[in-house]
């Protein structure tokens, strides 16, 4: 990576290449290798935390962010801090004293904000994989404009320790990288760990394979071609054997407007305000943030009360519109605004690019934001909506609709990780357990709806060590049934799911007779949860271990 940025307003402060160099060299770890950007709202150690304000940071933090410490924990080398919309206020990456921040395609147009300079050093390959934050869209916006992956996790399951606040209530710590896998790793590293929200006992880890996917029935104030390129992402899950279906959107677009234009802005006056109103005369303050922080600061209780209580009709009427849905699909944005129609409208504007993106948090949703195309000369991009902790169907779905941009400059950057083995939130400390199937649970079987419909993930093809025999059962729909021989046993092929360890406890409780779930023993030595069957049921079927597994007896 050379020290000179093709987009220099895009980083605030920055380390020294050598020191970096050395750091990545000496890195070990999941991340080790990847360089990291942060969002200057974010502590890192050794810099001040401006919030995109000079005067807000009196001096360097003394001690990284949770989210930060996490990540060089696991490896990452932070290469500096970035640039951003004053105090996190603003889509547009364009109000800071630092600078506008141009997109890293066409310096015409805006990169997108809060989590500007972030989405940009990474696009540009500066930084591997970038931290931003999140609370109507800065973290999603912004890699949508540049061509990236912003992952927007459930809130609270990273910590916001270290993190200048921007809604308290509904901020979340996001990461963008160039790729999804490393972006899953990454944000496994990151969530979790002291004070952040558990996960609960059967969340699932996986989208079925016939998903069903709501996406709004109209689209309001899409530029010219958007909704076509919508369009056509809707039909790539389409093809790729999801349902999609319309559904009437009013209820999320109301509630869109309560982040900005009702009392719930009030948050943004109890994060900053004391400081935005001690400071209006201050050249560093952006004016269009100093002006909504110093509004926000005039509204009453009562009235935040009140728009409490509407936003809580409004989640559950949308949530019911979602009921029987695995997950919500929306464009990221309505389009690509240029820096002049930024400055000619900037609070018009702003509201426009976050039509699709300012209800997520206010319904405690999550979701991730990928590339999935192009409109002319800019990026497009869709992101996949999901419920509270569903975080691994929204990963899943995205990546049946994501489509990879083309890169615009990174000769130093580090290339993909592997896929991780199992999704981030088991990364992060969710519990998970790998099931052996080897009958009428394998895919494309007729059970295994029993497992999709609890979130299971396929994990791949396995085989048992070679100590079990297979037995044909007189039951409906038929089944084997796989006992443990010891000598003159034979491997069986199967596969392997990963559920959650409640999910697993709920498959148990629903299993009928004869069949019961043990520990067998995979061809590596290695041990799993898989099926059983009581000896005098397998005895009294017919013997088919001689086919080497249940899909080949059955194509005999």
């Amino acid at each position: 990576m050379s020290a000179t940025s093709l987009r220099p307003e895009a980083w605030i402060a920055r380390r020294d290449e050598a020191s970096v160099a050395a750091d990545v060299a000496a890195s070990s770890g999941p991340l080790a290798g990847l360089r990291l950007a942060v969002k200057n709202n974010v502590d890192v150690a050794g810099f001040p935390t401006t919030a995109g304000c000079p005067s807000y940071a009196t001096a360097p933090a003394t001690i990284d962010a949770q989210a930060v410490a996490r990540l060089r924990a696991s490896g990452a080398t932070v290469v500096g801090v970035t640039n951003l919309d004053q105090f996190a206020t603003g889509l547009v990456g364009q109000r800071s004293p630092y600078g506008g921040v141009r997109d890293a395609r066409r310096e015409s147009h805006v990169s997108g904000g809060s989590s500007s300079g972030s989405a940009v050093v990474v696009a540009l390959g500066e930084a591997d994989i970038a931290i931003g934050t999140d609370t109507a869209g800065s973290g999603r916006v912004p890699a949508a404009f540049q061509g990236l992956v912003g992952i927007k996790p459930t809130l609270g399951v990273v910590s916001t320790v270290g993190v200048v606040p921007a809604c308290r209530s509904w901020d979340a710590v996001t990461i963008m990288a160039r790729d999804l896998d490393t972006a899953a790793v990454a944000m496994g590293a990151m969530a979790g760990g002291p004070g952040t929200r558990a996960w609960p006992a059967d969340l699932p880890l996986a989208a079925p394979a016939a998903a069903r996917v709501a996406v709004p029935a109209e689209l309001p104030g899409m530029a010219p071609g958007w909704a076509g390129a919508f369009e056509a992402a809707a039909e790539r899950l389409r093809a790729d054997g999801c349902v999609v279906e319309p559904i009437p959107f009013e209820a999320f677009l109301t509630a869109a407007t309560l982040l900005y234009d009702g009392a719930l802005v009030a948050e943004r006056h109890g994060a900053v305000g004391e400081f935005v109103d001690a400071h209006r005369d201050d050249p560093g303050l952006d004016p269009t943030v100093g002006g909504i922080v110093a509004r926000a600061g005039t509204l009453s209780a009562s009235a935040m009360v009140r728009d409490l209580a509407r936003l809580e009709e409004l989640r559950l009427a949308s949530m019911e519109l979602l009921d029987g849905y695995d997950a919500l699909l929306v464009p990221t944005a309505p389009g690509h605004p240029s820096v002049a129609e930024v400055a000619a409208d900037p609070v018009g504007v702003n509201s426009w690019v976050g039509t699709f993106t300012n209800f997520c948090n206010l319904f405690d949703l999550c979701a991730v934001a990928v590339p999935s195309g192009v409109v002319g000369d800019a990026q497009f991009g869709v992101t996949v909506v999901a419920r509270t902790f569903h975080d691994a169907v929204a990963l899943d779905l995205a990546r049946r609709v994501h489509v990879p941009a083309d890169p615009v400059a990174a000769p130093g950057a580090a290339g993909p990780l592997p896929a991780p083995e199992s999704p981030w939130p088991v990364l992060a400390g969710a519990r998970s357990e790998r099931l052996l199937v080897v009958g009428a649970h394998l895919r494309g079987q007729p059970l295994v709806a029993e497992l999709e419909s609890r979130g299971a993930r396929w994990a791949g093809p396995a085989s048992t060590a070679p100590a079990y025999a297979l037995a044909a059962l007189d039951t409906t729909p038929p089944k084997p049934g796989l006992t443990r021989v010891g000598a003159g046993g034979a491997a069986v092929a199967g596969e392997l799911w990963e559920l959650s360890a409640g999910a697993l406890g709920s498959f148990l409780a629903d299993l009928p007779a004869p069949m019961n779930l043990g520990r067998v023993e995979l061809a590596d030595g290695t041990w799993v949860v898989g099926f059983g069957c009581h000896a005098e049921a397998a005895g009294a079927g017919q013997d088919i271990t001689a086919y080497g597994g249940w899909l080949a007896w059955l194509g005999r």
